[in-house]
């Protein structure tokens, strides 16, 4: 089997391209620069996203397209121009990604598209899963929609779609959970906002296997929760990550502290959603961190 990577040089995607490659996949992963990239028998780099790559013609054969590009969230403050570059980002490689799908003389059998359960309004009380009709209104809420609107051209040219809407991805090199868990680690954690703010979440192992669970069973499609049965709040998160890493949980830190420190991207932590990955479950998917207790024992050194 061969599968296309676009984003496969961030954390997700490196794991991602572990899970495939492990599980006898060819991997191209396309990347804006393939200097110094390390090819091997199952991994090799296309050159993608500017006006001499011509992608199309190094991926005959591809079956399986995965998209997790996209501008990092979590990268600095929203200002106008930053918000610009994280919508038209996700935007621009999609439709690209589509484009080069169409190109192909045999038409691949899916995409796995990012998204993320920020399309979901923000919410204490309410569950949400695939079937949830309701929308959240804002930026992150408009950015995923119309993220998500692009990748279903793929769906109306025949290609099986398949909208992954991440929740909160736990990893101990990268992503949210080391900026939640540095200041534990200097004896200064604690909650956040009101804390009673939902934390809807997934093992990044866990993530992988997901996406690759969808690659290979053709009756999924459309939406996808990609988060742990067991969603959290967000103070009982940082009272677990206390534990696991023999620290204090203590020092609050008020909502509008985070709001002046952070603008409107304190809604990444202010703001949650309890979400279900019911799709997944009805579909036969098994968790193997369904907890969050057992996966930041799993990420924080002690393997299970």
């Amino acid at each position: 089997m061969k599968a296309a990577i676009a984003g496969g040089t961030g954390f997700v995607g490196q794991k991602v391209t572990e899970e495939l490659v492990q599980h006898g996949y060819d991997v191209t992963i396309l990347t804006r620069n393939i200097t110094n990239k390390k090819e091997s028998d199952s991994i090799r780099y296309v050159n993608w996203l500017n006006e001499r790559a011509n992608p199309e013609d190094h991926l005959h054969g591809v079956d399986v397209f995965i998209n997790l590009a996209g501008e990092p969230l979590n990268s600095g403050r929203w200002t106008d121009e930053r918000k610009k570059r994280i919508v038209d980002s996700r935007i621009s490689a999609t439709r690209e990604l589509i484009r080069i799908m169409k190109a192909l003389p045999e038409k691949p059998s899916v995409l796995i598209n990012a998204s993320a359960i920020g399309i979901y309004p923000n919410s204490l009380t309410e569950t949400f899963t695939e079937s949830s009709i309701e929308a959240g209104q804002g930026f992150l809420s408009q950015t995923v929609n119309s993220w998500e609107e692009e990748a279903i051209q793929a769906d109306k040219a025949g290609i099986r779609t398949v909208l992954t809407r991440f929740g909160i991805i736990l990893c101990s090199e990268d992503g949210a959970l080391p900026r939640i868990a540095t200041p534990y680690k200097l004896f200064a954690g604690g909650k956040t906002g009101s804390g009673s703010q939902w934390m809807s979440w997934i093992h990044v192992n866990d993530a992988a296997r997901a996406i690759r669970f969808a690659a290979e069973n053709k009756t999924v499609e459309g939406p996808l929760n990609l988060t742990a049965p067991n969603p959290v709040r967000m103070d009982d998160l940082g009272k677990t990550l206390a534990n696991v890493l023999g620290r204090p949980h203590w020092l609050y830190v008020p909502e509008p502290v985070l709001k002046a420190a952070l603008g409107e991207m304190s809604t990444l932590i202010l703001d949650g959603q309890r979400v279900l990955p019911e799709k997944l479950l009805q579909s036969g998917f098994q968790f193997h961190f369904p907890l969050v207790r057992r996966a930041l024992d799993n990420l924080y050194n002690k393997p299970l």
